[in-house]
């Protein structure tokens, strides 16, 4: 008997041959077993290739999380094809975007979609899939209905594209990364591996399907024979607590807001939360206090940091449990870093490296088996992303004596101040420290005089907070050439999908 091909496409099959009848899937009181997950993957992939959908064609999903998402992004890995989840909240130009860029043949969204779908200029017509009965070309029902029970796994070599992620690119426009069989069956192994997740392991499914998290959850569930929960369309902290108790979650996944929304619900207490034994996050740094509650309230036996991007996957994971503040660890399982002096016009190279213990740019070798090989479309950023097989990740960190990495901030965000290179981040964590700082935003202002000053934008959590004693408190807590000149006191500090230019129009 030959060996079975490790590729996504056939993960599905070697869990089912090992337990048919555990359940795979929860949404709602829609309970899915192994074999039943299998059989309508399978009738979706059989109709799918009966529109002519064939391998190393492109599958776009504009979804949010659910059942639908899961079956697709498994008929799409047994067809041999590309799966390709765009951000829900896209803008109409960027979907715009993303649609001709990737072509599809073939489009699944849901029925309120379809309005700016209208409104969007194609290069070509894919065929669009409704997963309402209205709207599109034909209703993702009438796929499930018509297709077959059986289907043949397409062979899939490791090296082929298995999905490429949109990730959010630097001149605005997003960069589509190919992530191959190869590298996401690895990926999934380690990450099992550093959450020491076990077989029948049980997770909510709170991260979308297009980010790199969330395909990894559903894959880790697959191979472990766990269970993958989708929680409903716009869940809160209540629902979480609720499916975390009725299901007896054992792992999860999430960004520090969830964390704190969830630690935070009034309600929490009323809930059994025993069951949840491994916790990790990533996205965004973690503060103290909500590391601490996490470790008081949930008690975790596992309670992982993660460090990285789509392009390379982990960078780094660190177990919070160790007491290391602002720490992401050590160097994943099979990543090789560097820490190099810093340039905004890419005039480093790998070889510039800072003394143990400085700031500079991370810089990751792309030797490893997680890592990308390109942007789709697109050579002319990876030459500007990777010098001698070294991808600059455009994060400003240093790395401490004992090999453990810091993350202080960006490239694109640091500032000339007094002829020292200074990190904005690193000057908003002592501010929120103030106790009567509810929210804090640093940006280099252009100065004819300096060429840049630092400015922070306040949130004042007591309205009596004044901009001397906000002068005061940096003085005591920044060096000079950190210290902020310019203090705004804001209402409220505009959300991440704003750019840098747009928040500089507030000093005006």
């Amino acid at each position: 008997m030959g060996l079975i091909k490790l590729n996504l496409g056939t993960v599905l099959d070697i869990a089912i041959s090992k337990h048919p009848d555990k359940i795979a899937l929860i949404a709602g009181e829609s309970h899915y077993k192994f074999s039943r997950l299998n059989l309508e993957v399978n009738k979706l992939a059989s109709s799918m290739q009966k529109l002519g959908i064939r391998k190393g064609e492109r599958v776009m999903v504009l979804l949010q999380n659910q059942v639908e998402s899961v079956l697709i992004f498994f008929a799409v890995q047994k067809l041999g094809a590309i799966f390709v989840p765009l951000n829900y909240n896209l803008s109409i130009n960027e979907v715009q975007y993303c649609i001709n860029d990737i072509e599809p043949k073939i489009i699944f969204c849901d029925y309120d979609s379809f309005d700016y779908m209208d409104k969007i200029k194609l290069s070509s017509r894919p065929i669009f899939v409704s997963i309402s009965p209205l709207g599109g070309d034909i209703s993702f029902q009438e796929l499930i209905l018509r297709g077959a029970a059986d289907f043949e796994t397409t062979t899939s070599d490791d090296h082929e594209i298995a999905m490429i992620l949109y990730t959010s690119g630097t001149n605005g426009v997003p960069k589509g990364v190919p992530r191959s069989h190869k590298n996401e069956y690895s990926s999934t192994i380690t990450f099992i591996n550093q959450n020491r997740y076990e077989p029948f392991e049980t997770t909510l499914g709170v991260m979308p399907i297009c980010h790199i998290r969330g395909i990894r959850m559903i894959l880790a569930m697959i191979f472990l024979n766990g269970t993958y929960i989708i929680p409903p369309p716009f869940f809160d902290s209540m629902d979480l607590l609720n499916l975390i108790s009725k299901e007896k979650v054992t792992c999860l996944f999430m960004n520090p807001t969830k964390y704190y929304e969830l630690l935070n619900d009034p309600n929490i207490k009323d809930y059994d939360l025993s069951s949840l034994k491994k916790i990790s996050y990533g996205g965004a740094r973690m503060s103290e206090d909500l590391i601490n509650n996490c470790i008081q309230l949930l008690k975790p036996e596992s309670f992982i940091n993660y460090y990285g991007c789509t392009e390379i996957f982990t960078i780094a994971t660190c177990s919070v449990l160790e007491d290391r503040t602002g720490c992401v660890g050590k160097p994943g399982t099979q990543q090789k870093i560097r820490v190099i002096h810093p340039s905004k016009v890419n005039l480093s190279t790998p070889e510039d490296l800072v003394k143990r213990g400085e700031v500079g740019e991370i810089i990751v070798h792309i030797e490893s088996i997680e890592a990308f090989s390109g942007y789709w479309k697109e050579p002319d950023w990876l030459e500007n992303a990777i010098q001698d097989n070294w991808f600059f990740t455009g994060d400003i960190g240093y790395i401490d004596e004992d090999e453990h990495l810091f993350i202080v901030g960006r490239v694109d965000n640091m500032v000339i101040s007094e002829g020292e290179k200074v990190f904005p981040d690193e000057i908003e964590e002592v501010l929120l420290n103030n106790p009567k700082v509810a929210d804090a935003l640093v940006l280099g202002e252009q100065d004819q005089h300096c060429g840049q000053i630092i400015t922070a934008y306040i949130v004042p959590s007591d309205l009596t907070l004044t901009v001397q004693e906000l002068d005061y408190y940096c003085k005591n807590h920044l060096s000079s050439y950190k210290r902020p000149r310019i203090y705004k006191i804001l209402t409220e500090i505009p959300t991440m999908k704003t750019t840098i230019d747009q928040l500089h129009l507030l000093s005006t």
